[in-house]
């Protein structure tokens, strides 16, 4: 059954940095929301739970905005997307690559585990109104082989766009008719019809790929995934793919390079970019450590001041004033391993 999240007026709209969570404290996740305050207070989320994905409509006469940092993403590591229709008003969302807005007719999402921050405001109706789906990474990363970011945003004019917009639409309305088997194979119709959606726009769609080619992709994913576990080793990936570590080993010399030094490049490029985008207040240089599974701060300084020829210190200070290099999604080279 649907439920209501928050109602928010002039009498209690302040309460919103606290209560925007639900009741049982288990939608979104932390940030800092805030209604700006005005003549015309309402604000109004309504739930339908399905699963481990929630289906929520908002709608507001009131201008709001949201931020995730760095310092919200290490105290709630909800790992989560948010896949969202805009029905009326406009989204303007700000992110590590620069600024969407999503108007009325578009969709766009956003990923927990990125900074970003969202301002919404009414349209020239006086209505700001989403339906979006709060759904876990790791269910949507089944039905999308490739990664999107926070700030994807496309026009919701497709067949595919409109026939899952009507299945969360119509389930979000379901009054109990509809079992909860059935609700949650809707769902997953909605995830896995939007994912084709989304790899269909031209700026997604992957070239064709050999079954090598995805291996490759799942072992990236795998990797990525748990980059922060310092015990991450072959047998662990290949039985986390489906493969054996002899052909993962194969796999990686087919594509020119060794498991050790894609995973030490990978935590080295994922630590770069996190000390050229967070501040010391952030996030500090031995919690980049631990987060990319280094197992001790000394270890990373060394290994990052070879790569870099820079301390990570020293990285974050240049950055400050200087864009940081991009980071290669995979380093081929058969080159030695590092230790």
């Amino acid at each position: 059954m649907m439920e209501t999240l928050f109602v928010f007026d002039k009498r209690n709209y302040q309460d919103c940095r606290t209560a925007f969570r639900g009741p049982r404290n288990r939608e979104y996740y932390t940030g800092d929301y805030s209604i700006e305050p005005g003549a015309v207070i309402d604000v109004r989320a309504e739930c339908k739970a399905v699963g481990s994905s929630s289906i929520i409509r908002l709608r507001s006469r009131t201008r709001q905005s949201f931020s995730r940092t760095w310092a919200h993403i290490r105290e709630d590591a909800t790992d989560v997307a948010v896949l969202c229709f805009v029905k009326l008003g406009r989204l303007r969302v700000s992110h590590q690559r620069g600024e969407t807005l999503a108007q009325a007719g578009d969709f766009i999402l956003t990923k927990s585990m990125t900074p970003f921050s969202v301002e919404c405001e009414p349209g020239k109706e006086g209505l700001l109104e989403l339906l979006h789906l709060t759904v876990p990474m790791h269910l949507l990363r089944r039905v999308l082989c490739h990664d999107v970011t926070t700030g994807f945003c496309v026009p919701a004019a497709g067949r595919n766009f409109a026939i899952a917009e009507r299945i969360l639409a119509d389930l979000f309305e379901d009054t109990g008719e509809v079992k909860e088997h059935v609700q949650q194979l809707l769902v997953d119709t909605a995830l896995s019809v939007l994912a084709e959606a989304i790899k269909d726009h031209e700026s997604c769609v992957p070239q064709r790929q050999t079954l090598a080619d995805k291996r490759l992709q799942d072992v990236l994913r795998f990797i990525e995934t748990h980059l922060s576990d310092p015990k991450l080793s072959i047998v662990m990936v290949a039985k986390g793919c489906g493969i054996s570590p002899r052909y993962l080993l194969l796999l990686l010399k087919l594509h020119g390079t060794l498991f050790s030094t894609l995973v030490w490049d990978k935590r080295l490029k994922t630590a770069e970019q996190w000390l050229a985008t967070s501040g010391a207040g952030d996030a500090a240089i031995s919690e980049i450590a631990y987060r990319v599974g280094f197992k001790s701060p000394a270890h990373f300084s060394r290994m990052f001041k070879r790569e870099f020829k820079l301390s990570p210190r020293q990285y974050r200070a240049a950055a400050a004033g200087t864009p940081a290099r991009k980071a290669g999604a995979l380093v081929v080279d058969g080159g030695d391993s590092r230790h």
